[in-house]
């Protein structure tokens, strides 16, 4: 039977359901049923008919019922109790053409408030010769069944996961969260679909400016730029920048402190410059408060208190004056909070309240041989950290040596008993780590050292260095596979700067081997202080994670993060649903179905994915659980389908259903605190940006864990959100994150980073 509803949820029509149960928040169960209907293959049984379940007395739209033997098939579906009149006719549909549908002769089939009429009567279609089109007078009779009960939504779920486990399709619409189509359909049921182009290039277009992400770039000049060395040196050419102590002042966006500079001097300079502002956005940044609004406002406005997270300031107006101050009692408590809301910002306040006063620091030191993708690891830690809201940075020791001592080292420069190397090598990354320490101490939380670190003498200066002042955590990497091995060191070749002055690939390739030999010599396994080991991680097929003397919240996280990432190549495409009639509207929220253009765009989408990914079997579809999503993902055929709730669009609480338009006009402070601070903005009774990524986390992590591909149908704000964990996208950038309707982007993970291509399907 395909339903998703036992047998014992039903009961026979003749008594006229159930009435007057509504009120026991139940859902109303129906089973149709047609009995001795011989198909020939070409026609169908549906349902179809008015709104809510039945589509509108559109053909296209109606429901097709499934064979559940030889002569019988059947529908099943669950409406709210308290529905409108529900009026419904059985047609048969051609399969494979676009022959006239076959209605049923006689009224309409009416449900109201439980009660069925016209349940007895049997079914006459008037079709063909041999169950061909309408037009002559054969008439196919058959009997229909038809019950109806209400059921309660927990029975309806046990009922449901139980009759899941039989790996069977449901019929109960709206119900199911994971579906499975085992073959490819013959073709859609709504006639043709859209040509597609088979060069899937015809479609491609540049990413906007302010989206692009190139995924060759070398991953440790991504890292922080060197500040003790700003003022003795200037980057080389291979380190893709090329600038003075003042310039980079300026692309940082903060002032750049000598190493030697007195408590005094620092002082001085975050007077004379204590906020800047933040681009585009009418608010500034302070380093002891956060963000907060311009603070002066004309007489009469009344003041935008908005709930910004804990940390955050307040803005409060004086009775006597129109000017607002920001309320700075919190600032030594709530310094180092970071933006992120929820279970992040509870666990940090729990954190500093309870810990030591250095664990609100926390250094992760990376440990291990060179091309075992430490680099990768400290890249992709600092991505999903900084999504989460932690003030995080990637400090790259190799970075400092280039800049200290040159891009042209041998590798005898890295040998163990080369007490010169040694010494330079020590003393570059002291300064590394004394400016991952002084950055800290200016409000960041999690710093990301990546060197080799492979000797005890080293992790112990480290160590020294950190007392008092950090949490340290060793990061080991270690990877017993030689074909990883192998292709990370011939893409270090290709683009490490160590190299980039290099022409003859196999000599740099000779050079390199020679160097890795040097620190294979010296190496020592990490057995002091805390410390995470992933052995053997990084293929995504098994592996160790070992731990030692760690606790708290971040290194926790942490953990988890790392026991779900690998390095295996696949893409991610993220979508929005296909065009719905809010959206033509102009309405936020609500669940409304697609409109034809919606439509369109969900065949052409098929039609992709089955080009894109015909050679991938451990490809998926993610869905939310708004019917424009699923209704977007049904002409998919092939793969596997997953609802998630996280994947919701972000609840607009009261303002659900309105246009922008009607919350200016109607609730004019909301939409005023809305455009000063879209990020932290939390509609009433609805999300915040924060709350959506809060919530998105177990998808990330997943989405990380995956080693075949996923389509993400989902919404506007949880794609920005989901788009800039990947392309690395400050949090105060995600609500203008360009995600447009019938476009698809797709995000390459792999061992070379994250790259990004765009297909636009339909203007």
């Amino acid at each position: 039977m395909g339903t998703g509803v036992s047998k014992s949820a039903s009961s026979d029509s003749s008594n006229g359901g159930r009435e007057g149960e509504g009120a026991g928040g139940g859902q109303l169960y129906v089973s149709l049923k047609m009995e001795n209907f011989a198909s020939t293959g070409e026609l169908v049984p549906h349902v179809y008919g008015s709104v809510p379940v039945v589509g509108s007395w559109d053909p296209s739209k109606a429901l097709s019922m499934q064979r559940e033997s030889a002569s019988m098939w059947e529908l099943s579906f669950v409406v709210p109790p308290d529905h409108e009149t529900l009026e419904f006719k059985f047609l048969l549909k051609p399969k494979y053409s676009n022959a006239p549908c076959v209605v049923e002769e006689g009224p309409s089939r009416v449900l109201k408030g439980g009660a069925l009429g016209g349940d007895a009567r049997l079914v006459y279609f008037r079709v063909g010769p041999a169950g061909g089109v309408a037009g002559s007078d054969d008439v196919v009779e058959c009997r229909v069944i038809i019950k109806a009960d209400m059921v309660s939504p927990f029975d309806l779920a046990a009922s449901w996961r139980a009759y899941q486990e039989n790996l069977k399709p449901s019929t109960v619409r709206g119900i199911p969260d994971v579906s499975i189509n085992a073959a490819p359909a013959m073709g859609f049921e709504n006639g043709s679909t859209a040509s597609l182009e088979l060069d899937l290039e015809h479609y491609v277009v540049p990413a906007p400016a302010s989206c692009a992400n190139s995924g060759m770039t070398y991953t440790a000049n991504l890292a922080e730029n060197p500040r003790s060395l700003t003022y003795t040196g200037i980057f080389s050419n291979s380190d893709g920048a090329s600038f003075s102590s003042c310039v980079s002042a300026k692309a940082s966006g903060t002032a750049l402190i000598d190493q030697k500079a007195t408590r005094k001097d620092m002082e001085e300079l975050i007077v004379t410059d204590p906020c800047r502002a933040v681009p585009n956005s009418g608010m500034f940044e302070s380093k002891s408060v956060g963000t907060f609004s311009l603070l002066q406002k004309q007489d009469g406005q009344r003041g935008l208190f908005v709930d910004r997270g804990v940390g955050s300031p307040r803005l409060v107006k004086s009775a006597s004056s129109s000017a607002f101050t920001a309320d700075l009692k919190l600032d030594s408590e709530t310094k180092d909070m970071p933006a992120a809301a929820g279970a992040v910002t509870a666990a940090a306040v729990a954190d500093k309240m309870l810990g030591p006063k250095e664990d609100r620091r926390l250094a992760i030191v990376l440990v291990g041989l060179p091309a075992r993708g430490k680099t990768f690891t400290a890249a992709k830690l600092t991505r999903y950290l900084r999504w989460l809201g932690h003030e995080t940075k990637h400090f790259n020791v190799g970075k400092y040596r280039r800049l200290k001592h040159g891009v042209n080292q041998s590798a005898d420069f890295f040998r163990a008993d080369n007490p010169e190397g040694i010494e330079a090598r020590n003393e570059v990354a002291a300064l590394a780590m004394e400016d991952m320490i002084s950055w800290m101490q200016e409000g960041g939380q999690v710093g990301i050292f990546d060197a080799t670190n492979s000797t005890s003498k080293r992790r112990n200066m480290l160590m020294k260095i950190a007392a008092g002042r950090c949490k340290l955590i060793f990061l080991e990497t270690i990877c017993n596979d030689e074909r990883i091995i192998e292709r990370n060191i011939r893409l270090k070749i290709q683009q490490s700067p160590d190299y980039a002055e290099e022409p003859d690939f196999e000599a740099g390739l000779q050079d390199f081997r020679a160097r890795l030999a040097n620190y294979e010599k010296a190496y020592e396994p990490v057995e002091e202080g805390s410390y995470i080991k992933m052995i053997d991680m990084v293929s995504g097929n098994g592996g160790q994670i070992q731990m030692n003397n760690i606790s708290g919240y971040l290194p926790g996280r942490i953990v988890f993060f790392l026991v779900n990432t690998h390095l295996t190549p696949r893409p991610i495409l993220l979508t929005r649903h296909g065009e719905s009639q809010d959206n033509v509207r102009g309405r936020i929220g609500g669940d409304t179905v697609l409109s034809e253009t919606g439509e369109l765009y969900a065949k052409k989408l098929a039609n992709f994915v089955e080009k894109r990914l015909k050679s991938e079997r451990a490809a998926s579809i993610w869905t939310s659980t708004l019917q424009r999503t699923i209704i977007t993902a049904s002409p998919i055929v092939g793969f596997p389908k997953i609802q998630w709730r996280a994947l919701d669009e972000i609840n607009a609480g009261v303002c659900d259903g309105m246009t922008y338009e009607e919350i200016k006009k109607n609730m004019l402070e909301e939409y005023e605190s809305r455009k000063k601070d879209k990020l932290r903005y939390r509609y009433p009774r609805g999300e915040s940006y924060l709350d959506v990524i809060q919530r998105l986390e177990p998808v990330i992590i997943e989405l990380e864990r995956q080693r075949g591909p996923v389509v993400v149908i989902s919404h506007q704000a949880v794609l920005r959100a989901l788009y800039a964990y990947f392309a690395d996208r400050p949090l105060k950038e995600i609500p203008y994150i360009e995600v447009p309707l019938h476009t698809i982007i797709e995000i390459q993970m792999g061992v070379t980073g994250v790259q990004e291509k765009r297909y636009k399907l339909m203007d």
